[in-house]
């Protein structure tokens, strides 16, 4: 992991191996660094302006891969715009991203390998702020608890609020369900911004959790097919968002599985044996699996209307089960940072 480590005492090696609680530690007291400096802005700042270029606007005509025959919507009157084959949409979208993910990588280990030719506290300090943007917790426990508080407001204020955090139409969701969607998001987000970056820091160093950020914004903005808007134009995202979708899952599936456990862990979960069946009620490969595990730990179903029902048979969530959502992710985040030194700790010594 990490390269080459620096050579020193045991207590050196105990420094770095806390760089994931110092990362976190700083999540919690600092929060987000401003956009202009936030690796994860710049990740979607060029994402958006590939996407322009790789997503077909919706309606555009194409060629179908199943058929090799011109496809025009009836939107589309003009005969001179050109008609693009499915799969080279897909092997662009492909390229785009594999030559980014690579850029990426190549960066955050070039930085790490300048780091960790530092003084071991430097290097320790140094990669803790670098990590810290590729965790972001904190804002997602605040946001959550935020939209309870909106809720206690109104209706239409908690929707409001929880349209900041999901991608889904808020405007028809009754209170239980704005609450359900607020705990889902809690639930899949630990993984994808906390647990998932810490697995693949431990495994490959910043670059890893580098790698998994973008992969996972990747998707956030492509991997949902269909049409949907970018920079405010609808575009068609069935092929151009294929690689990116199926990298997500690939990276994310093991960081899902054991963020899961940890739910299960903390939570208490009495009835283990019904995770997997749970998670596999949902579309995506690996969502299902955290938000399954806080279902099952609080005791309540958690639906999203036309998609999936978890723990359907329970009750639903009141405001102090999101109070409690908040606090098992809390512990969970703090037993997969100890567990992530924990583990760097037992590999260098």
């Amino acid at each position: 992991m990490m390269g080459a480590v620096p050579s020193g005492d045991d207590a050196a090696l105990w420094l770095l191996a806390c760089v994931p609680a110092l990362a976190l530690a700083i999540d919690r007291v600092l929060g987000e660094p401003a956009a202009r400096w936030h690796p994860v802005v710049w990740m979607g700042r060029y994402l958006a302006w590939a996407g322009a270029r790789v997503a077909p606007a919706a309606g555009a005509p194409r060629v179908r891969s199943d058929t090799r025959t011109p496809v025009r919507s009836d939107t589309d009157t003009d005969a001179r715009t050109p008609v693009r084959s499915d799969e080279r949409i897909f092997w662009c979208a492909a390229l785009a991203w594999c030559g980014a993910a690579s850029a990426v990588f190549a960066l955050a280990w070039w930085l790490q390998a300048w780091v960790l030719q530092q003084p071991v506290w430097l290097a320790a300090l140094a990669l803790g702020l670098l990590l810290k943007p590729l965790l972001a917790w904190a804002m997602l426990h605040d946001e959550v608890l935020a939209v309870e508080r909106a809720l206690g407001e109104s209706l239409d204020a908690g929707r409001a609020r929880l349209a900041r955090l999901v991608s889904r139409d808020v405007s028809a969701l009754t209170a239980s369900e704005v609450r359900e969607s607020a705990i889902e998001s809690l639930a899949e987000n630990l993984n994808d911004s906390l647990v998932a970056p810490l697995f693949w820091f431990v495994l490959l160093g910043l670059p890893g959790a580098a790698l998994f950020r973008f992969a996972n914004t990747a998707d956030a903005m492509w991997g949902y097919p269909g049409v949907h808007a970018l920079n405010g134009v609808p575009r068609d995202w069935r092929w151009a968002g294929k690689w990116a979708a199926r990298a997500d899952d690939v990276l994310a599936w093991a960081p899902a599985r054991i963020t899961a456990a940890l739910i299960a862990l903390v939570g208490r979960l009495r009835a283990p044996a019904r995770l997997a069946e749970q998670a596999a009620r949902t579309p995506s490969p690996n969502s299902g699996w955290p938000m399954a595990a806080m279902a099952l730990a609080l005791g309540v179903q958690l639906r999203k209307p036309g998609a999936y029902s978890l723990n359907g048979a329970a009750r639903v969530p009141e405001p102090a089960d999101t109070l409690r959502a908040c606090a098992i992710g809390s512990a969970t985040a703090l037993t997969a940072t100890v567990g992530a030194c924990a583990v760097l700790l037992g590999w260098w010594c």
